[in-house]
């Protein structure tokens, strides 16, 4: 008897190793649906709000629109023109994207691949970027418009917002560019290359990843910018950040025109995502080994 207890402890174990493993799974997958369910929601009520009256949105907040009528959308282009916002918006982002990645790769190439004294003190010089809270160079960066007479310009922002997004973009590229392998630079240098051909060449193609991420990061930034559009920009001249708050009335909030044009905003955002979300997960995953 004391030898078949003996054997039958090792089963007993692994069915109960079993039942705890099957437990922990249905408990994970269920604490993953309710989170996707939390994520979904605000995201669901947008898009059906947006084709719905204030009096549907109030009375039947979850259900479906009765008819996905577009006139919200036409209203909310009439009232703030959200198209030539959102022209304005795309015009001064993918300049400013432009301009940050041409001014910050070389810049981490420097400072990662380069042995040269300072670099250190130079990589913290732009670490200390991140302690200047934007509010406190406002009044400055509109003094700095007039006297350069780009007041009332979109130069002025394609200029002044990558100053704000070179620190974290030149710390994230120096950090991806220092695991690539020294020894492909130094078969390129023996083959005479220079180091503008090795960065072009070899580095930036490697550093797809981490582009794309600080690509993204960006993007949202200089897209969702608010206070330095709506002080240095004005007239007819606006982004669409500063041009949605004139969906807004005094008198009543009109929710279906609010949630029409705030769709109307996200659909560059999902658009850009999409497009280099393959890269971004590349680089989460690669930095989560290699940590």
């Amino acid at each position: 008897m004391g030898s078949m207890s003996l054997q039958q402890s090792p089963s007993r174990q692994r069915s109960r190793r079993s039942i705890r493993s099957l437990i922990s799974t249905n408990l994970v997958r269920f604490l993953i649906i309710v989170y996707v369910i939390i994520i979904l929601l605000p995201i669901y009520y947008l898009i059906i709000s947006a084709f719905k009256s204030n009096d549907a949105i109030f009375t039947q907040p979850l259900s479906l629109p009765t008819s996905f009528s577009l006139q919200n959308f036409f209203r909310a282009q009439d009232d703030a023109n959200l198209l030539s916002a959102m022209g304005n918006s795309v015009y001064i982002t993918i300049c400013s994207e432009v301009l940050t990645l041409v001014l910050a790769l070389p810049a981490a190439y420097g400072i990662a691949r380069i042995p040269i004294k300072g670099t250190a003190f130079i990589e913290s010089g732009f670490a200390t970027g991140f302690l200047i809270p934007g509010f406190a160079v406002l009044v400055p960066t509109f003094l700095l418009s007039i006297q350069l007479g780009l007041f009332h310009s979109t130069l002025f922002l394609i200029l002044f917002y990558p100053v704000g997004a070179l620190p974290l973009t030149i710390i994230m590229m120096v950090q991806f560019m220092r695991t690539i392998p020294y020894e492909i630079e130094e078969a390129a240098v023996i083959d005479g290359a220079t180091r503008l051909t090795i960065l072009l060449r070899i580095i930036l193609p490697l550093s797809t990843s981490g582009i794309a991420t600080v690509l993204i990061l960006n993007f949202l930034t200089f897209w969702n910018e608010y206070i330095f559009a709506l002080v240095i920009l004005g007239g007819d001249t606006q982004t669409v950040q500063v041009a949605l708050p004139l969906l807004k009335t005094l008198n009543i909030v009109d929710y279906g025109l609010l949630t029409a044009g705030t769709l109307f905003t996200l659909v560059p955002v999902y658009l850009v995502y999409v497009l280099v979300q393959r890269r971004m997960q590349q680089a989460l995953v690669a930095g989560f080994i290699k940590g």
